[in-house]
């Protein structure tokens, strides 16, 4: 019976006690200083739709697609069950930076009013490149008629890939997190040493460390290693485990 390393599951809890702090912070944030997503047009949709956006960027796409990237690591069962959670997961947090994106582009400023930011054009990039990811993975994952060759030469780029969205993607957050405080506070809306600046800012470095995790879990081994002791006998060394 093989058991589960310590340091793989201190990994795995760090991870999701990261992830509760980091919603915790986008919904205080979102709903307790919500007079600060308060849009030009004055549109009560429009402050629905800003409100949103975090929740759906943080929550329903990082979160989501972290807890995606953790799941072969610790879901029991078969390799074709972790695959199907994986893609699930995954497919939920595409729809939810979808559906984020089209928030921001839905109001009543126009497409244009919004695409104007290294914010806005990144986070059009990570989209297009998780949803070409989810894709790429589902055709050579799931489709019968790929080979296993072919398989095998693609997971390493689509491990590599899907953690570069993956970081792609809490960049593009901090950016926008950094984005939206500094206008706030050149607006004189948000003062710099206040409640909202350090939830704003504790949300920036709770993202920092759970992408620094969920990461270093992906990329760390499942198992540790045998141990192996070397005697001496017979004029001869042989190992043990």
């Amino acid at each position: 019976m093989v058991s589960v390393p310590f340091s793989s599951l201190f990994l795995q809890v760090s991870a999701r006690l990261s992830a509760c702090i980091v919603a915790l912070l986008v919904v205080i944030w979102a709903l307790y200083f919500k007079t600060s997503f308060i849009p030009r047009s004055s549109s009560q949709e429009d402050l629905i739709y800003a409100i949103l956006h975090p929740l759906l960027m943080v929550i329903g796409f990082i979160l989501v697609s972290g807890e995606a990237i953790l799941v072969h690591r610790w879901l029991p069962g078969s390799r074709n069950l972790k695959k199907s959670v994986h893609l699930c997961l995954q497919g939920l947090a595409l729809g939810s930076g979808v559906f984020g994106i089209w928030t921001k582009f839905h109001s009543q400023e126009g497409i244009v009013a919004n695409f104007y930011s290294l914010h806005s054009w990144m986070g059009l990039i990570c989209i297009t490149l998780f949803g070409a990811q989810w894709l790429l993975g589902f055709l050579n994952f799931w489709h019968k008629g790929e080979v296993r060759t072919t398989r095998v030469r693609v997971l390493s780029w689509h491990v590599f890939l899907g953690l570069y969205t993956y970081a792609l993607a809490v960049v593009t957050a901090e950016t926008g997190l950094l984005e939206k405080l500094t206008f706030l506070q050149t607006r004189g809306d948000v003062l710099r040493r206040c409640t909202e600046s350090m939830v704003v800012n504790g949300l920036g470095l709770g993202l920092a460390l759970l992408s620094g995790i969920v990461i270093l879990a992906a990329v760390s081994p499942k198992h540790e290693a045998p141990h192996f002791k070397m005697m001496y006998t017979n004029n001869k060394w042989l190992s043990s485990q």
